[in-house]
Protein backbone atom coordinates (compact mmCIF):
# COMPACT_ATOMS: atom_id res chain seq x y z
CA UNK A 1 0.00 0.00 0.00
CA UNK A 2 1.46 3.33 -1.10
CA UNK A 3 1.30 6.38 1.15
CA UNK A 4 0.38 9.69 -0.49
CA UNK A 5 1.08 12.77 1.66
CA UNK A 6 -1.53 15.31 0.57
CA UNK A 7 -1.07 19.06 0.25
CA UNK A 8 -4.44 20.80 0.22
CA UNK A 9 -3.68 24.22 -1.29
CA UNK A 10 -5.94 27.22 -0.87
CA UNK A 11 -4.92 30.77 -1.75
CA UNK A 12 -1.30 29.68 -1.99
CA UNK A 13 -1.17 28.08 1.48
CA UNK A 14 -1.41 24.49 2.70
CA UNK A 15 -4.53 23.95 4.78
CA UNK A 16 -5.71 20.93 6.78
CA UNK A 17 -8.13 18.47 5.20
CA UNK A 18 -10.48 18.94 8.15
CA UNK A 19 -10.62 20.73 11.48
CA UNK A 20 -8.33 20.10 14.41
CA UNK A 21 -5.05 21.16 12.81
CA UNK A 22 -3.60 24.62 12.25
CA UNK A 23 -2.62 25.66 8.77
CA UNK A 24 1.04 25.93 7.85
CA UNK A 25 3.23 28.93 7.21
CA UNK A 26 5.55 26.69 5.19
CA UNK A 27 5.50 27.40 1.46
CA UNK A 28 3.82 24.50 -0.42
CA UNK A 29 6.93 23.94 -2.54
CA UNK A 30 9.16 23.73 0.55
CA UNK A 31 6.69 21.37 2.22
CA UNK A 32 6.66 19.08 -0.80
CA UNK A 33 10.46 19.02 -0.87
CA UNK A 34 10.58 18.35 2.87
CA UNK A 35 8.33 15.32 2.42
CA UNK A 36 10.36 14.02 -0.51
CA UNK A 37 13.59 14.54 1.41
CA UNK A 38 12.13 12.44 4.23
CA UNK A 39 11.33 9.47 2.02
CA UNK A 40 8.00 10.19 0.35
CA UNK A 41 7.70 8.24 -2.89
CA UNK A 42 4.27 9.67 -3.72
CA UNK A 43 2.52 13.02 -3.39
CA UNK A 44 -1.07 14.17 -3.76
CA UNK A 45 -1.75 17.82 -4.59
CA UNK A 46 -5.26 19.24 -4.20
CA UNK A 47 -6.29 22.63 -5.55
CA UNK A 48 -9.01 23.48 -3.04
CA UNK A 49 -9.91 26.79 -4.69
CA UNK A 50 -10.38 25.14 -8.09
CA UNK A 51 -12.47 22.36 -6.54
CA UNK A 52 -14.80 24.97 -5.07
CA UNK A 53 -14.84 27.17 -8.16
CA UNK A 54 -13.06 30.02 -6.35
CA UNK A 55 -9.97 30.49 -8.49
CA UNK A 56 -6.98 28.18 -8.73
CA UNK A 57 -3.42 27.44 -7.55
CA UNK A 58 -2.23 26.05 -10.88
CA UNK A 59 1.08 27.93 -10.91
CA UNK A 60 2.11 26.67 -7.45
CA UNK A 61 1.13 23.10 -8.30
CA UNK A 62 3.03 23.42 -11.56
CA UNK A 63 6.17 24.49 -9.69
CA UNK A 64 5.89 21.50 -7.35
CA UNK A 65 5.48 19.14 -10.31
CA UNK A 66 8.45 20.66 -12.12
CA UNK A 67 10.64 20.34 -9.02
CA UNK A 68 9.53 16.76 -8.36
CA UNK A 69 10.42 15.85 -11.94
CA UNK A 70 14.07 16.76 -11.28
CA UNK A 71 14.42 14.16 -8.53
CA UNK A 72 16.76 11.25 -9.23
CA UNK A 73 13.88 8.93 -8.27
CA UNK A 74 10.76 10.64 -9.53
CA UNK A 75 7.79 10.36 -7.18
CA UNK A 76 4.30 9.38 -8.28
CA UNK A 77 2.31 12.63 -8.13
CA UNK A 78 -1.47 12.84 -8.17
CA UNK A 79 -3.26 16.15 -8.85
CA UNK A 80 -6.88 16.88 -7.93
CA UNK A 81 -9.25 19.81 -7.78
CA UNK A 82 -11.20 21.43 -10.58
CA UNK A 83 -9.83 19.40 -13.50
CA UNK A 84 -12.71 19.92 -15.90
CA UNK A 85 -11.09 20.44 -19.30
CA UNK A 86 -8.49 18.83 -21.56
CA UNK A 87 -6.15 21.83 -21.49
CA UNK A 88 -6.01 21.68 -17.68
CA UNK A 89 -5.26 17.96 -17.76
CA UNK A 90 -2.58 18.41 -20.42
CA UNK A 91 -0.94 21.22 -18.42
CA UNK A 92 -0.41 19.01 -15.38
CA UNK A 93 0.67 15.96 -17.39
CA UNK A 94 3.22 18.01 -19.34
CA UNK A 95 4.78 19.03 -16.03
CA UNK A 96 5.06 15.45 -14.81
CA UNK A 97 1.81 14.54 -13.03
CA UNK A 98 1.15 10.80 -13.09
CA UNK A 99 -2.51 10.69 -12.06
CA UNK A 100 -5.30 13.25 -12.37
CA UNK A 101 -8.41 13.04 -10.22
CA UNK A 102 -11.86 13.95 -11.50
CA UNK A 103 -14.92 14.02 -9.29
CA UNK A 104 -17.60 16.70 -9.59
CA UNK A 105 -17.77 16.48 -13.39
CA UNK A 106 -18.61 12.77 -13.19
CA UNK A 107 -22.22 13.65 -12.43
CA UNK A 108 -22.37 17.21 -13.78
CA UNK A 109 -20.65 16.92 -17.18
CA UNK A 110 -20.69 13.39 -18.66
CA UNK A 111 -19.61 14.69 -22.08
CA UNK A 112 -16.49 16.29 -20.55
CA UNK A 113 -15.69 13.03 -18.75
CA UNK A 114 -15.91 11.07 -21.99
CA UNK A 115 -13.63 13.56 -23.73
CA UNK A 116 -11.06 13.38 -20.94
CA UNK A 117 -11.15 9.59 -20.95
CA UNK A 118 -10.68 9.45 -24.71
CA UNK A 119 -7.40 11.37 -24.33
CA UNK A 120 -6.07 10.62 -20.86
CA UNK A 121 -7.64 7.35 -19.68
CA UNK A 122 -4.43 5.85 -18.28
CA UNK A 123 -3.88 8.90 -16.07
CA UNK A 124 -7.39 9.44 -14.72
CA UNK A 125 -8.73 8.48 -11.30
CA UNK A 126 -12.42 8.74 -10.43
CA UNK A 127 -12.97 10.36 -7.03
CA UNK A 128 -15.85 9.38 -4.81
CA UNK A 129 -16.16 11.83 -1.91
CA UNK A 130 -18.71 10.30 0.43
CA UNK A 131 -20.11 10.59 3.91
CA UNK A 132 -22.32 7.81 5.23
CA UNK A 133 -22.45 6.26 1.78
CA UNK A 134 -23.71 9.47 0.11
CA UNK A 135 -21.63 11.24 -2.55
CA UNK A 136 -20.63 14.88 -2.00
CA UNK A 137 -19.10 17.25 -4.55
CA UNK A 138 -17.60 20.72 -5.08
CA UNK A 139 -15.07 20.39 -2.28
CA UNK A 140 -17.52 18.55 0.06
CA UNK A 141 -19.94 21.49 -0.09
CA UNK A 142 -22.87 19.74 -1.76
CA UNK A 143 -24.59 16.41 -1.07
CA UNK A 144 -25.58 14.96 -4.43
CA UNK A 145 -27.97 12.37 -2.98
CA UNK A 146 -26.18 9.69 -5.01
CA UNK A 147 -25.22 6.34 -3.55
CA UNK A 148 -21.46 5.77 -3.41
CA UNK A 149 -21.65 2.15 -4.57
CA UNK A 150 -23.79 3.05 -7.59
CA UNK A 151 -21.33 5.84 -8.34
CA UNK A 152 -18.42 3.37 -8.29
CA UNK A 153 -20.27 1.16 -10.75
CA UNK A 154 -20.83 4.19 -12.99
CA UNK A 155 -17.11 5.03 -12.90
CA UNK A 156 -16.32 1.44 -13.88
CA UNK A 157 -18.78 1.66 -16.78
CA UNK A 158 -17.15 4.89 -17.96
CA UNK A 159 -13.84 3.04 -18.21
CA UNK A 160 -11.85 4.46 -15.31
CA UNK A 161 -8.94 2.31 -14.18
CA UNK A 162 -8.77 3.32 -10.51
CA UNK A 163 -10.90 4.85 -7.78
CA UNK A 164 -10.19 7.29 -4.96
CA UNK A 165 -12.58 7.02 -2.02
CA UNK A 166 -12.42 10.21 0.05
CA UNK A 167 -14.12 9.23 3.29
CA UNK A 168 -15.66 12.38 4.79
CA UNK A 169 -15.88 11.72 8.54
CA UNK A 170 -19.25 12.12 10.23
CA UNK A 171 -17.41 13.91 13.04
CA UNK A 172 -13.83 14.76 13.93
CA UNK A 173 -11.94 11.69 15.11
CA UNK A 174 -14.44 9.20 13.71
CA UNK A 175 -13.10 5.80 12.65
CA UNK A 176 -12.49 5.29 8.92
CA UNK A 177 -15.38 3.81 6.96
CA UNK A 178 -13.56 0.69 5.83
CA UNK A 179 -16.84 -1.09 5.17
CA UNK A 180 -17.75 1.35 2.40
CA UNK A 181 -14.20 1.02 1.06
CA UNK A 182 -14.65 -2.76 0.90
CA UNK A 183 -17.97 -2.43 -0.90
CA UNK A 184 -16.56 0.07 -3.39
CA UNK A 185 -13.72 -2.28 -4.23
CA UNK A 186 -16.05 -5.23 -4.64
CA UNK A 187 -18.53 -3.28 -6.78
CA UNK A 188 -15.95 -1.76 -9.12
CA UNK A 189 -13.19 -4.39 -9.17
CA UNK A 190 -10.80 -1.44 -9.58
CA UNK A 191 -7.64 -0.52 -7.64
CA UNK A 192 -8.79 1.62 -4.73
CA UNK A 193 -7.13 4.49 -2.87
CA UNK A 194 -8.64 5.91 0.32
CA UNK A 195 -8.24 9.18 2.17
CA UNK A 196 -10.03 11.76 4.24
CA UNK A 197 -10.40 9.86 7.51
CA UNK A 198 -6.96 8.21 7.77
CA UNK A 199 -5.45 10.37 10.48
CA UNK A 200 -3.52 8.06 12.83
CA UNK A 201 -0.88 5.31 12.53
CA UNK A 202 -3.51 2.83 13.75
CA UNK A 203 -5.75 3.75 10.81
CA UNK A 204 -2.94 3.06 8.35
CA UNK A 205 -2.08 -0.22 10.05
CA UNK A 206 -5.72 -1.28 9.83
CA UNK A 207 -5.88 -0.25 6.18
CA UNK A 208 -2.75 -2.25 5.37
CA UNK A 209 -3.99 -5.33 7.22
CA UNK A 210 -7.29 -5.35 5.32
CA UNK A 211 -5.37 -5.60 2.07
CA UNK A 212 -8.04 -4.04 -0.15
CA UNK A 213 -6.40 -0.63 -0.56
CA UNK A 214 -3.70 0.16 -3.11
CA UNK A 215 -2.99 3.56 -1.60
CA UNK A 216 -3.65 5.76 1.44
CA UNK A 217 -4.08 9.52 1.20
CA UNK A 218 -2.88 11.28 4.37
CA UNK A 219 -2.88 15.00 5.17
CA UNK A 220 0.71 16.27 4.89
CA UNK A 221 0.15 18.49 7.92
CA UNK A 222 -0.63 15.41 10.00
CA UNK A 223 2.58 13.76 8.85
CA UNK A 224 4.67 16.77 9.77
CA UNK A 225 2.98 17.08 13.18
CA UNK A 226 3.28 13.38 14.07
CA UNK A 227 6.76 11.75 13.99
CA UNK A 228 5.15 8.29 14.03
CA UNK A 229 3.32 9.10 10.81
CA UNK A 230 6.38 10.71 9.24
CA UNK A 231 8.27 7.48 9.92
CA UNK A 232 5.79 5.70 7.63
CA UNK A 233 7.20 7.60 4.65
CA UNK A 234 10.27 5.38 4.61
CA UNK A 235 10.31 3.19 1.48
CA UNK A 236 9.75 -0.08 3.32
CA UNK A 237 6.56 1.32 4.81
CA UNK A 238 5.13 2.29 1.40
CA UNK A 239 5.51 -1.09 -0.22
Amino acid sequence: MKLFPTLNIRQGQVIPTAGGLPGSTMDPLRMAEHLLDNGAQCLALVDVDAAQGLGHNREIIGRILARAATRAKRPCVQVAGGIRASDQAQYFLDLGANWLVVGTILHKSPAVVENLLSRFRAHLTAAIDARGGQVHCSGWVSNTGLDAIAFAERAKAYGFRRLLFVDIPEEEGADPDFETARRLGEASKLPLLMGGSLTRPAHLSAARERGELHGAIVDALLLIEDPALMELLHPASCA
